[in-house]
């Protein structure tokens, strides 16, 4: 299998972890822990894994004039991101910031046309619109759960939230081409702790353990080691072999991906609706993923 393979079923593996996210953390937030101290957990967590995996690599020296890079990556990828999304998330519907999210991949197009001067194909504009219109058909057809209390200041948060993500992926693309992944991404998560702490320990101290269910435990587990160490890695790792467009895109995988769970649950239901998305939203990462001739 070639490494480009092997690096969309990595992209792809990201998304249906993402998918199954939702609905896991909601199950821990906010009723025992808030959303800014699962935050500081998620990144120390996280934090403590890749520096414990790093002493098993091979060592590399990272050039001094790489870490404003790598802080600007820990801001836009870690602090900023995380914290914009939990709290817009908390302000709106979940149905609003999920449909403002899938914006990523246009919004990653344009600045990596205006910042990278990447061009931008015809095939990979139709396939970015067809999974946005398969996507925004899931989202709006599904369940609204929760009231929104600010839904104008959530729907610009989670706009900030999706602009912030775009500017990771493509400062991370050159620190990719020079370094092994291990050797800063270790560094992201430490100045990416650094930066939330602040305004997660507060919320973390108030947290209960003794009366935390176990059932709950292995749930924040998930979500620290698969939805934030393996994800942030294999999208690293995808990043070798794709553009951060591409890498982009596969965000349209995530919703579907979600009520496919939430059908094996028993929360939701299959209908034409869902079915002709979910063929809108695979037609479009083809197009997009597909290498030129």
């Amino acid at each position: 299998m070639s490494k480009r393979n092997l690096a969309l079923i990595g992209a792809t593996f990201v998304s249906l972890i993402y998918g199954v996210t939702f609905t896991i953390a909601k199950d821990v937030m906010p009723l025992y822990i808030d959303a800014y101290g699962f935050i500081l957990l998620r990144a120390g967590g996280s934090m403590i894994l890749f520096w414990l995996v790093w002493l098993f690599m091979p060592k590399e020296k990272i050039a001094f004039n790489d870490f404003p890079r790598i802080i600007a990556a820990a801001f836009f990828g870690v602090a900023f991101n995380m914290l914009t999304f939990f709290k817009g998330l908390s302000l709106t519907s979940p149905i609003s910031a999920a449909v403002i999210m899938v914006s990523t991949p246009m919004i990653v197009l344009t600045l990596s046309a205006l910042i990278m001067k990447e061009r931008m194909q015809k095939r990979m504009v139709f396939g970015i619109i067809l999974g946005l219109i398969g996507t925004a058909f899931l989202i709006l057809y599904g369940k609204s759960i929760g009231s929104a209390t600010n839904a104008g200041l959530g729907n610009f948060l989670v706009l900030v939230n999706a602009i912030s993500y775009g500017f990771y992926l493509i400062i991370v693309k050159k620190l990719m081409d020079k370094y092994n992944a291990f050797t800063f991404v270790k560094w992201i998560y430490l100045f990416g702790f650094i930066m939330v702490l602040p305004f997660g320990w507060g919320q973390f101290q108030t947290v209960e353990w003794a009366l935390v269910p176990m059932d709950i435990c292995w749930k924040i587990g998930f979500v620290v080691v698969f939805s934030t160490f393996l994800t942030y890695l294999l999208n690293l790792l995808s990043m070798k072999e794709l553009k951060p467009t591409t890498v982009a895109v596969f965000i349209y995988l995530q919703p579907l991906f979600a009520t496919i769970f939430a059908i094996s649950l028993g929360k939701d239901e299959l209908s034409l609706v869902k079915i002709g998305s979910a063929v809108l939203i695979f037609v479009g990462v083809y197009l997009v993923t597909q290498k030129k001739n």
